[in-house]
């Protein structure tokens, strides 16, 4: 794939996005689809009550037409593209259920947990059988080692999307975070893609990475709409999914080393609490501890942006060069 053709990719998805978001936020806002602000989280959040959620249905549309029509119009349009659109929407749909109610009830309570894993283990199931026979090795970063995983990796595969799928979740609770960590993640993956010359999943990242930077100008702090578990269980489930058809499982751990802080908070936290009865953390997930010890919003989604190109940089040259 040419740069022109990357560069023509992101900026159809931006553009889309930027079009259908002044048109879907007043509409949000009509249909009184506020967000709920848990009352046990930071005081500083309670102004944010109200500003319209499900924004996630913004970008996914753009992702969407954007990589059928040019993966149409280049015969990209693949096994690999289908699976990876399964995904990315089956995962959506379980985040629109979740966010549709929360708004009907009025509590930030929607799916139960077991409810939401359901569908994703029968989402995550869906793409297996699709793929039919694929690669069962994993390869780990930095090495030339593999290890192959046979008939457990489709309990590897449910593993890998939902843990994602709910890490990119944990993590959306800052104006823009999600936003920008994970157009970093996606970009990063697009890269590896050409390198592999695969195309088909180098136009599926950057389409979500042109869409997700469009979805920024209004997601940014102070936001003006937020994405919701419709935008964030998507993400982190298509982008755990771009990391199997790539091989390069392992390395999202690094790529999406973000997202798998944020969820290591949670689980120290819950734990020490459980066992010892005390807090780690001022709050979790981490970002709110920052917040807790003074930093500002922009301060700590700054912060957190810049590890993850860090990370991602790291990423892309050890796949360029090792």
């Amino acid at each position: 794939m040419k740069l022109a053709t990357t560069l023509t990719i992101l900026a159809l998805a931006f553009i889309v996005t930027v079009i259908l978001a002044p048109i879907s936020i007043p509409l949000l806002r009509r249909l009184k689809f506020g967000q709920s602000i848990r009352e046990e989280g930071p005081q500083s959040h309670m102004k944010k009550a109200g500003t319209p959620t499900m924004g996630g249905i913004i970008f996914l549309l753009a992702i969407i037409l954007t990589t059928i029509g040019v993966g149409s119009f280049l015969e990209l349009f693949t096994t690999y593209t289908v699976v990876l659109l399964l995904v990315l929407v089956g995962f959506g749909l379980i985040g629109l259920l979740d966010d549709s109610l929360k708004v009907v009830f009025k509590r930030n309570l929607g799916l139960t947990s077991l409810q939401k894993l359901i569908g994703q283990i029968v989402i995550a199931v869906l793409a297996y059988f699709l793929l039919g026979s694929f690669d069962t090795t994993l390869a780990i970063p930095f090495t030339d080692w593999t290890i192959d995983l046979g008939n457990f990796y489709v309990a590897f595969l449910i593993f890998w999307l939902v843990g994602f799928s709910n890490a990119v979740n944990l993590t959306d609770g800052l104006d823009g975070l999600v936003a920008g960590t994970a157009s970093i993640a996606f970009a990063a993956f697009g890269v590896i893609a050409l390198f592999q010359d695969q195309a088909d999943i180098a136009l599926f990242t950057f389409a979500v990475t042109g869409a997700l930077l469009g979805f920024l100008l209004f997601n940014a702090n102070p936001a003006k709409v937020f994405m919701g578990d419709t935008g964030s269980l998507a993400l982190g489930g298509a982008l755990a999914m771009v990391s199997v058809l790539a091989k390069a499982e392992i390395l999202l751990l690094l790529i999406g080393l973000v997202f798998v802080i944020e969820t290591l908070s949670v689980i120290l936290q819950v734990g020490s609490f459980k066992l010892r009865k005390k807090r780690i953390f001022k709050m979790s997930p981490i970002h709110h501890h920052f917040e807790l010890s003074g930093w500002s919003e922009w301060k700590v989604v700054l912060v957190f942006w810049s590890t993850a190109l860090a990370v991602a940089l790291i990423a892309v040259l050890s796949e360029a060069f090792l």
